[in-house]
């Protein structure tokens, strides 16, 4: 590559607002989409943590325990519990257009692929939950 660089002041730069996602649904659907992975990602930091504090002993973890049954940290989780299903229910849309499912020459309909991935993960969700209970007793 022995070309010669175009000049600076010849190339157009598009002005873009910091606003710009605000301006369509869309954008700002995604924009809260990309933002869902931050919370996770701040809870699995604080997941982290809470293991450590388990590792240090009971004192330590009850105490940690303790300050997240805080008002302020039961409303994060609540945030962070509404963010993490947006994102899943997003990715199991998004995955009925990226990976279509072909039974012989017909094609699945969309809305019929997202229905099962949900069934699924409601599935796997409530066999969790029961045996959560079920060890719990």
């Amino acid at each position: 590559m022995s070309g010669t660089r175009p000049d600076k002041s010849k190339l157009y730069y598009q002005k873009v607002s910091a606003t710009w996602w605000l301006k369509k649904p869309s954008y700002l659907l995604f924009m809260l989409r990309e933002l869902s992975s931050v919370f996770i990602a701040l809870f699995l930091v604080i997941y982290l943590i809470q293991l450590s504090q388990l590792i240090d002993g009971p004192q330590a973890y009850v105490s940690f325990a303790q300050k997240l049954s805080s008002p302020g940290w039961i409303l994060f989780h609540l945030v962070v519990l509404a963010f993490a299903l947006y994102h899943s229910f997003t990715w199991f849309k998004s995955t009925a257009v990226i990976l279509p499912i072909r039974i012989g020459e017909r094609l699945l309909p969309r809305e019929m692929i997202i229905a099962l991935n949900i069934g699924a993960w409601v599935l796997v969700s409530l066999v969790i939950l029961f045996l959560f209970l079920a060890l719990k007793g």
